[in-house]
């Protein structure tokens, strides 16, 4: 058998706005067959998440950064490809925290956050990553579980055509809301309203967007599932009735600056929003509830999911630039390997 090699992406230094290629060092390495208590689980999907790239950064987060010199962080489905595992088994597909890289060695008892995934998956391998995966888990707690939806409310969330926003919007609806989506751009917006039965769409890049906004939620807002921050999170805020719910997500808008943003606080006190910040992590022993209703609203069509798939490992850091243009369409993953 030929030597495996495994590519890696090193953190060399902290990424000072958008990321780059020298932020990293793209190293290669012989790799061994696994030692008894070892598994190889080769990367298939990698996922790309605006998350990591707090990862990179030195600022106050949820969990620790990467350090300098270790291997991106990053979640993915492998396969295993050798093992001397009682755990693992060659064949399984597996789901976690494998890493900017082409293989990842699973040891026995060492703490990861690693799942089998079925053998015969009732959805295609990609929405176990997205859809169905972290970012479907994301969008479910958040909006069940923080925003509280109840028949005939409005939704609104931003960053809508992106991989959690999307699906969010689509339980909303589920749960018998108006759902409101907010993108940059006409393709987008009408991907939300013709594909996935957004009720309305806001394109925040046309002029003259606020006044759509208003247009969109007559009846003002109900629950705000926000992904972006800024101005973005500002007018939406500003539409907010008295006493509405806020699942704050993420602050994409900001992860590429440092420091912290001055927003307006005053919505939040004149209507007393109920504001929580959430990490997925925080629901993780629920996480298998979420799965299975998930895989079910997608079997019989009630969300539909679109994948972003950009081939090979060494394009990830590019990858992640992209989430920050706008330029992908549901989640966005690179593809390392052949499934």
């Amino acid at each position: 058998m030929a030597q495996r090699i495994n590519r890696q992406f090193r953190l060399r230094s902290h990424p000072q706005g958008r990321v780059k290629s020298a932020d990293f060092d793209f190293v290669a390495t012989p790799v061994a067959e696994p030692e008894p208590g070892q598994a190889l689980i080769q990367v298939v999907y990698l996922s790309i998440d605006p998350t990591q790239r707090i990862w990179m950064s030195d600022r106050e987060q949820y969990m620790p950064p990467v350090a300098i010199g270790e291997v991106m962080r990053g979640g993915a489905i492998g396969r295993v490809v050798a093992s001397a595992s009682e755990r693992w088994s060659v064949g399984d597909l597996v789901r976690g925290q494998l890493g900017w890289q082409d293989f990842y060695l699973a040891i026995d008892g060492a703490p990861a956050l690693l799942s089998r995934l079925p053998k015969d998956l009732p959805v295609p391998l990609p929405a176990m990553l997205g859809a169905c995966g972290t970012t479907g888990i994301t969008a479910y707690f958040g909006l069940l579980e923080l925003g509280q939806p109840k028949p005939g409310e409005t939704l609104v969330v931003s960053a809508a055509a992106g991989a959690v926003g999307s699906v969010v919007g689509q339980i909303a609806k589920i749960k018998g809301c108006r759902a409101v989506g907010i993108a940059g751009g006409p393709e987008k917006c009408r991907w939300l309203t013709a594909d996935l039965c957004f009720d309305a769409a806001v394109d925040y890049k046309a002029p003259g967007w606020r006044e759509a906004l208003a247009a969109a939620t007559p009846d003002s807002v109900d629950i705000n599932f926000e992904n972006v921050g800024g101005e973005v999170m500002a007018a939406v805020m500003a539409r907010m009735k008295l006493g509405a719910r806020m699942p704050l997500c993420g602050l994409i808008s900001g992860y590429n600056v440092e420091g912290s943003a001055a927003d307006d606080f005053t919505p939040i006190l004149m209507k007393r929003l109920a504001i929580r910040g959430f990490i997925v992590t925080d629901f993780l022993p629920r996480w298998p509830e979420a799965g299975r209703e998930l895989v079910g609203w997608v079997q019989d069509g009630r969300i539909k999911h679109r994948e972003t798939i950009v081939d090979g490992l060494e394009q990830a850091p590019a990858a992640l630039n992209r989430l920050f243009d706008g330029d992908n369409l549901g989640k966005l993953m690179v593809k390392v390997s052949e499934a």
